[in-house]
């Protein structure tokens, strides 16, 4: 088996921004991007993502004026960056009960960013989603996990410091291993008991644990719920999952034990399948993955790896 590059980018990847890391705690730098007319912002309520019609049936993010955001405490605001120098934030209202009120039908519709990545211009998925991924960490985080004191913004909203004991908290992402692991001609495929679809089969996954590297995470979570051990592992690429907080990264795996042996409260099913399978699934009676996961790129660039 031989590495297996991606064929393209991930979706939520390939962002527009440029960070400014190194101007998030230049308080003037800040205040004068928040005052700046060309400043736009991308809302947030409980999870969802404010969205318009597109070309082509497709769906065009939403970027609001600064006219159109009340000023409030209670609405978490953080500057994702500069795009063309023009400063974009992020800002959630989760916490007002009727979003009508602030975000009217006229602007837009309030969508679960997961079901429509795919309809999307990918550099505005991207954004998207990192709106999401920060506000889900701030709307979560207003109390210090040290002391229990209140928490308040630092670097232009990408940090927090404590009010009592001063700890500094940062942003949290949960690396994933995802991989495709391979049997020659065959890939191994699982129906996870948390798969909302019947037919659908999809990579083997799992959270990495403390104190574990990548390629052992990879070979303990397909033993653990497959039973099959796996020699070689190969980087393919990775994906910002923010749904909640997780960074996917995907692997191809190299089989070296065959024989399957499912934990039930992890798989309903796992199966080895053809590569001719996989390129008409409806004929073996699944379905794979979504569009818009690395866990379908890494099952489509192993079948077109011939």
């Amino acid at each position: 088996m031989q590495p297996i590059p991606p064929s393209r980018k991930n979706a939520y990847t390939g962002s527009p921004l440029d960070r400014v890391s190194k101007l998030r705690d230049d308080e003037a730098a800040m205040d004068a991007a928040l005052a700046d007319p060309r400043a736009r912002f991308l809302p947030v309520w409980r999870g969802k993502s404010l969205l318009k019609p597109g070309e082509d049936n497709g769906h065009q993010a939403v970027f609001l004026a600064a006219a159109n955001i009340p000023q409030s405490d209670r609405n978490p605001l953080a500057l994702l960056g500069l795009h063309d120098g023009t400063p974009v934030f992020a800002v959630d209202f989760s916490e007002i009960d009727d979003p009508a009120t602030l975000l009217p039908e006229a602007l837009g519709a309030l969508i679960d960013l997961r079901g429509v990545a795919g309809l999307l211009p990918a550099e505005q998925a991207s954004m998207l989603a990192h709106a999401r991924g920060l506000m889900f960490w701030r709307t979560r985080h207003k109390f210090c996990g040290v002391c229990g004191a209140p928490t308040a913004p630092r670097s232009a909203g990408n940090a927090l410091v404590c009010t009592g004991c001063n700890t500094q908290h940062f942003p949290r992402t949960d690396p994933a291993v995802i991989m495709l692991v391979v049997d020659g001609e065959r890939c191994l495929l699982g129906h996870s008991v948390r798969f909302p679809n019947s037919t659908m089969y999809s990579t083997l996954a799992g959270f990495v644990e403390p104190g574990e590297s990548l390629e052992e995470a990879v070979a303990r979570e397909v033993f653990e719920e497959a039973g099959v051990r796996v020699g070689r592992v190969f980087y393919h690429s990775s994906q910002p999952w923010p749904f909640p907080s997780s960074m996917m990264l995907g692997f191809h795996a190299e089989a070296v034990s065959t024989e399957i042996t499912i934990d039930p409260e992890e798989l309903v099913d796992a199966r080895w399948f053809t590569r001719d399978e996989l390129r008409q699934p409806e004929t073996v009676g699944i379905s794979l993955p979504r569009v818009d996961s690395i866990a379908r790129r890494l099952i489509e660039d192993w079948i077109s790896a011939t």
